[in-house]
């Protein structure tokens, strides 16, 4: 697929694979890094402030197919680790990713669902900034039909914020597509894209990278919690 095919697909569709961002030594390399995960953990949301983290978000940022995904200036607000496997096993219910990772709360009538998370503040901002976010998941296991893939309702970015009850129907009525991968692929999406997953049924690990990218400045008087 040419860049631009990728470009008009991500546009349309609000997802797009990426294949062999990394190769298998660069993977173990960050598997390495993720050894520090505590016992138990599905994840954390707090990599970003570790220098190989923000090093491989820029990475990211350089690599020339992602380039044309990422908007240029746009900054790495938040990576988020994940693993699924038989003794980290979840599923999560079909919805959009709404809010963000902000340094201070702000009182403002376009500013809501406030919540605190490991540590951090986040808040659901206006839809117009959500349009702007772009989400990059790095696999570094092979994440098969069997490993609890990430499951998209094709083109929902383009709908706004859809209500829970909406979104239910939308996904009954639509067909949802498994974003499988290789180790070392990449998909990128956006956040408001109706998103989902199951548990895993095999007994592999599925061990996945979630960064997010914004805007360098937020509306609003908003700060970014972290930035790189």
């Amino acid at each position: 697929m040419t860049l631009a095919a990728l470009q008009q697909c991500f546009s349309v569709e609000g997802f797009a694979l990426v294949p062999g961002v990394l190769d298998a030594d660069g993977c173990q390399a960050v598997l390495a890094q993720m050894e520090t995960l505590p016992e138990g953990s599905a994840g954390t949301r707090c990599l970003l402030s570790q220098p190989w983290c923000t090093a491989l978000a820029e990475r990211l940022r350089r690599h020339h197919t992602l380039a044309s995904l990422i908007p240029p200036g746009t900054k790495a607000v938040q990576c988020t680790a994940f693993e699924k496997s038989a003794s980290r096993n979840w599923l999560v219910p079909i919805h959009q990713d709404l809010s963000i990772p902000v340094a201070e709360r702000v009182v403002h009538p376009d500013l809501h669902g406030w919540s605190e998370k490991e540590g951090q503040l986040f808040v659901q901002p206006p839809p117009g900034l959500l349009e702007q976010l772009v989400a990059v998941r790095v696999h570094l296991d092979a994440c098969t039909p069997q490993d609890g893939p990430l499951r998209v309702v094709t083109g929902t970015h383009l709908q706004g914020r859809i209500s829970p009850e909406a979104a239910v129907a939308i996904r009954d009525a639509g067909v949802m597509v498994d974003c499988c991968a290789a180790s070392g692929d990449v998909w990128v999406l956006r956040p408001l894209l109706l998103h989902a997953s199951s548990r895993a049924s095999g007994r592999s690990r599925r061990r996945v990278l979630h960064f997010l990218f914004g805007p360098s400045s937020l509306p609003h008087g908003l700060r970014w919690h972290s930035a790189a």
